[in-house]
């Protein structure tokens, strides 16, 4: 503080010189540490005209406060009780410097530089070293305040314990480390307020804030918190700083054409004054609820406003009570002083006198201050302390700081939380030392309170529920009739005594006033275009999502394995789907599959009984048992794509489908080239072409492509297998075959689709060789209808859904067997079984040669 307020000139000087001094009122008491505060006690203030041609004056204060003077002394108390208080503190005697603020931050940030500078003209330590002159501050009661000043005592690490700073952006830890509070955030301040609208069933209230920060950053928690019990805010109007009427008869225009009945109004009570008088003037009657910051002030609390005003329910500081503070007050006695006087301040305006003879002529007529005038006779305001609130917590605030310090002296050397597990020193105590106990502090008031701050600085969350009612005498009062306690289980947090409750509507609560009929289960609330929020359009729940409630702004989404009802008002289990051999598409596909495995078969039985004849023997019949065997399992193996999939039918199913399909299409390949190499055979320059492809050459070719497929199987079994998989992402719970890899699959369908379309291409070559029975016009056909299956099958599978998908994979798989089936044996049967005699070498040969 020395480097930034005082000049030091090294080497010509060897100490430091003020440049000025504030104009500041204030009270001292010197003791061995010393604590700061600031108060507002003063309400205006008087900032002279700059002209730049000379030193400006010092701001002046007016307009003496008496609810901040009585803070001020509560403090003194604090500090006097602490000092006579053997177990705190015993061998420390507590001092306090405090200054008033006049609710101006220009006057409130010179204060606290006053604090943490000092206010001797000189210093003789260039290094700055020892304790600072307060090592802590009681303070500042604005939100604007405390961002301001805490931001630059953060510099210092300076610790700042607020009794009335509410503002939540304070919970900020980043930016306000050093920062406390013994009153709860506004963030709890805006959650006690829902407990409140959502207990009386108001859904739709008027917000009117401050134009600062305590006003602007509550109506920001307002708004997102107030959706989520279904209520919402009929108009936002921000109070204007600079009191305009015509700003405040357009917010008076707003509220009087809106029918909500209930407006929440957080501000301090500069801000509300002209508003009132407004209401007052047009008789407006209204629910207001008022915040913590205006809910007890005796400027509202009058028999003026009792007819608009009657029935105002407040958020209030938690009321506490401290023995022997009346007493404490009542004695207080003024003295010459300099640096108390701001007690003869308070005297002059309590007792209408000045202490300054040529004061006292011309504002007081004369009446001079002697000092020994009677309190008890004064003011019954000033000794009245049945309704402590701000004051309490200013109690708590500086026992908080007196704890800390206590427990701070109390270390026990190398048991200690600094460096080396050292201790703090009380002949060089620095206010950061104040920061680690300051954190962990727990004590509990005379009042039966407990002290205690959570990580972000804040105190317990607990507030009065206060109703303001008129009294027989015509004035008006703010009686507690409940509190809100977070500390509490979920569902005890309000308590209210709805019978001692005040309204101000014929006796009786407002109603719950809405400007669009309620929604109906199964819908939700969807703002209306150009119409105030809360007018509502009834949209459906999208399928999915449901409301049990009536109201309700928002649809929620069902648990993943559950669906909405057709009303959307419950979620149901989905429905699960898979391929299965009870319903109708099941049943075709495993009749055909199993048609198919029997006309094989059948076809088998026939070649097996007709296999001496030559139709049967030509062109190799091994080839034709092998594609009629293959064809077979090609019809079985659709069966595994059928019934709930399980892990040894997700994986069989693929594997026996690649293979095999590879070994009836190899086959097919080797009959293929079996007619080309006879027809080259029979020409003389190829004679000798059969001897090497032979029956064991054709069943080895077989039989290494097929290796090939089952080498792709293998590897992809191994390293990214099929699983079972529930697909939970639509209506229904579909139980599908994850492929676990797609480039396997790929590469197991791209290999089918090799060899079929090398086997089409050699048959349509050899379509027109003259051999005696020229089977590649037969596989040509059937490589075709093969090739058109399984290209239309891949856009057709990619986008089926669900158990379709299998459906279609096996329709491929039975289209292309039956097409093979049938282009290639069907010719053969029906010469064995139709036309017996051309079933002859004689008749081959001759249909050969024509």
């Amino acid at each position: 503080a020395c480097n930034l307020l005082n000049k030091c000139i090294s080497g010509a000087y060897d100490s430091c010189h003020l440049q000025e001094q504030f104009r500041l009122v204030g009270m001292y008491r010197d003791g061995d540490v010393m604590i700061g505060g600031l108060f507002e006690v003063h309400l205006i203030t008087v900032f002279p005209e700059l002209s730049f041609t000379a030193k400006p004056e010092q701001p002046w204060c007016h307009t003496f406060d008496l609810d901040g003077f009585k803070a001020i002394q509560t403090m003194a108390f604090a500090v006097d009780e602490i000092n006579r208080n053997p177990n705190l503190l015993p061998s420390v005697t507590l001092g306090y410097r405090i200054y008033d603020n006049c609710v101006k931050l220009g006057v409130a940030f010179r204060a606290a530089m006053a604090l943490i500078s000092g206010t001797e003209m000189s210093y003789s330590n260039l290094n700055c070293s020892g304790s600072p002159p307060v090592l802590g501050i009681v303070g500042d009661p604005g939100s604007t305040h405390s961002i301001a000043i805490s931001s630059v005592l953060g510099l210092f690490r300076m610790p700042m314990v607020s009794y009335f700073a509410t503002c939540s952006c304070l919970s900020d830890r980043r930016r306000y480390p050093f920062f406390f509070r013994t009153i709860p955030s506004d963030a709890f301040q805006v959650r006690a307020m829902m407990q409140i609208l959502k207990r009386f069933d108001w859904t739709w209230v008027g917000l009117i804030v401050s134009n600062d920060d305590y006003g602007l950053h509550a109506a920001q928690s307002f708004q997102q918190d107030i959706s989520g019990f279904g209520g919402c805010v009929a108009f936002f109007e921000i109070l204007p700083k600079d009191n305009d009427l015509k700003e405040i008869r357009r917010i008076m225009d707003v509220i009087q054409h809106s029918v909500s009945r209930v407006i929440v109004v957080i501000s301090t009570e500069a801000y509300i004054l002209p508003l009132m008088d407004e209401v007052l003037r047009l008789n407006l009657t209204r629910q207001w609820i008022a915040s913590e910051a205006w809910s007890m002030s005796p400027l509202f609390l009058t028999s003026r406003l009792l007819p608009v005003l009657r029935g105002t329910l407040g958020i209030a500081i938690r009321r506490g009570e401290i023995d022997g503070l009346k007493e404490f007050l009542l004695s207080l006695r003024p003295d010459n002083d300099p640096g108390n006087g701001l007690v003869r301040k308070f005297w002059e305006d309590m007792f209408k006198c000045r202490f300054a003879p040529d004061v006292a002529q011309t504002e007081t007529e004369g009446r001079l201050c002697t000092g020994h005038e009677d309190l008890t006779t004064a003011d019954m305001e000033y000794g009245d302390v049945s309704e402590l609130r701000p004051a309490y917590n200013v109690y708590k605030a500086v026992y908080a700081l007196a704890h800390t310090l206590h427990n701070l002296l109390n270390c026990v050397p190398g048991k200690g939380p600094f460096s080396g597990h050292s201790c703090a020193s009380l002949h060089n105590i620095q206010p950061w030392q104040l920061l680690h106990y300051l954190q962990t502090v727990n004590f509990t008031t005379g009042f039966g309170d407990q002290v205690s701050f959570d990580k972000n600085g804040d105190a317990l969350a607990i507030y009065d529920i206060v109703s303001w009612t008129g009294m027989p005498d015509g004035t008006m009062k703010a009686r507690t009739v409940g509190d809100v306690d977070e500390s509490k289980p979920a569902g005890h947090v309000l308590s209210l005594q709805d019978d001692k409750i005040t309204w101000n509507f014929g006796n009786n609560k407002p109603s719950r006033s809405v400007c669009s009929e309620p929604c109906s289960p199964g819908t939700r609330k969807a703002t209306k275009k150009g119409l105030p929020v809360c007018c509502f359009d009834c949209l459906p729940c999208a399928d999915g999502e449901i409301t049990n409630t009536t109201d309700s702004i928002e649809c929620f989404k069902c648990p993943e394995e559950f669906w909405s009802n057709p009303q959307k008002i419950q979620c149901v289990p989905k429905e699960v789907e898979f391929l299965s051999y009870e319903e109708a598409l099941g049943i075709s596909l495993t009749a055909a599959s199993l048609l198919g495995a029997c006309a094989c078969a059948g076809v088998l039985a026939v070649f097996a009984h007709h296999r001496h004849t030559p139709v049967v023997r030509a062109n190799n019949s091994e080839l034709s048992f092998l594609i009629l065997m293959s064809l077979k399992l090609c019809f079985l193996c659709a069966l595994l794509f059928i019934g709930q999939p399980r892990l040894w039918t997700c994986q069989l199913r693929h594997a026996v489908f690649g293979i095999s399909f590879v070994l009836c299409v190899s086959s097919i390949l080797v009959k293929t080239m079996v007619v080309v190499a006879v027809f080259k055979a029979s020409r003389p320059e190829g004679q000798g072409a059969m001897k090497w492809f032979g029956a064991p050459q054709q069943r080895g070719t077989v039989l290494i492509l097929t290796a090939l497929q089952v080498a792709i199987c293998t590897i992809w079994l191994t390293t990214a297998s099929p699983v079972p998989f529930k697909n939970t992402q639509s209506s229904k719970i579909v139980f599908e075959c994850a492929v676990g890899s797609m480039a396997g699959f790929a590469t197991l369908l791209g290999y089918i689709g090799l060899l079929a379309a090398v086997s089409f291409l050699l048959a349509f070559l050899a379509r027109n060789l003259p051999d005696t029975f020229n089977e590649a016009k037969f596989i040509t056909f059937s490589m075709l209808i093969f090739c058109a299956v399984w290209i239309a099958f891949i856009p057709a599978y990619v986008s089926s859904p669900g158990k379709y998908a299998d459906a279609v994979e096996i329709f491929a798989i039975l289209a292309s067997s039956f097409g093979l089936l049938i282009s290639i044996f069907a010719p053969k049967c029906y010469i064995i079984l139709l036309h017996p005699e051309r079933n002859t070498k004689k008749a081959l040969m001759a249909r050969g040669s024509s």
